[in-house]
């Protein structure tokens, strides 16, 4: 069964940085895509940022410029890291991946305030 598991969520001051992590419990090349998603209260969940088996890298428009999506293989591990963060940023992240089916980790939050 595979899981996922977010961390380095918190509390940052406008203008800060975060970096989450979400670890998985096999190969993350089992995995056709990996992405950051995140949910504000009262909103949709939406793509943050994903990244491929390929590599390819894709991100919201909104995050653009500032949050970067990176892996390490031999960890198992999937980066988001977020700088120059802005109150908007503020919402529960989750990490997805996607092979035959679809799995969500737990979810961590950030909030951005000062």
């Amino acid at each position: 069964q595979v899981q996922l598991v977010e961390s380095g969520g918190g509390l940052v001051q406008p203008g800060g940085s975060l970096r989450l992590s979400c670890a998985a419990s096999g190969s993350i090349f089992r995995f056709n895509v990996v992405g950051w998603y995140r949910q504000a209260p009262g909103k949709e969940r939406a793509l943050v940022a994903s990244i491929t088996r390929g590599g390819s890298i894709n991100y919201a428009d909104s995050v653009k410029g500032r949050f970067t999506i990176s892996r390490d293989n031999a960890k198992n591990t999937v980066y988001l890291q977020m700088n120059s963060l802005k109150p908007e940023d503020t919402a529960v992240y989750y990490c997805n991946a996607v092979d035959r089916y679809n799995y969500w980790g737990q979810g961590t939050q950030v909030t951005v305030s000062s």
